[in-house]
Parts: structure tokens; sequence; C-alpha cells
């Protein structure tokens, strides 16, 4: 019973973690897998990518746990 239950475990695992890859986005928003470390770099990793668009990123959303995202858009600076 424990062998199959940590077999179940490991796939469960292993499929999760082979989901999340790396930050998505485009000239609209979007997201980074969660992490404690991504969480700190968030701003800067969002930025990054908005910024290719002459454009200003804007966190919306911070899920904790791993398998969660944090969300994020980009806009338009103010002039």
């Amino acid at each position: 019973m424990k062998a199959v239950l940590a077999a179940a475990l490991s796939l469960t695992l292993a499929s999760c973690a082979a989901g999340v890859s790396g930050p998505k986005g485009n000239d609209t928003g979007g997201i980074i897998p969660w992490s404690p470390g991504n969480e700190r770099a968030a701003r800067h990793i969002a930025q990054d990518n908005c910024g290719a668009y002459g454009k200003v990123a804007i966190i919306t959303s911070v899920r904790r746990g791993y398998g969660e995202y944090i969300g994020y858009t980009c806009r338009r600076p103010r002039r």
C-alpha cells in the first residue's frame, strides 16, 4: 500500500514540475511560476518582459504555493 501511494505521489509531483517551465508573457502581461526566489524577483522578471514593449509592469496577483503563479499586466507609462 505504501509503495502504491509513494508511486502515485511521485508521478503527481513529476507532472506538476514538468508543467512549470518559466515565466510566460506578451505585451499585455503574463505569469511567473511561484517560488520564494521568483516572488522576490517578480517585479524584475515582469519588468524585463513589459519593458521590451515600452510598458511598465504591474503585479496583479500572488498565489503562494508550488504550482501556483504570480500574475502581472503591462501598461503604458503615464505621461
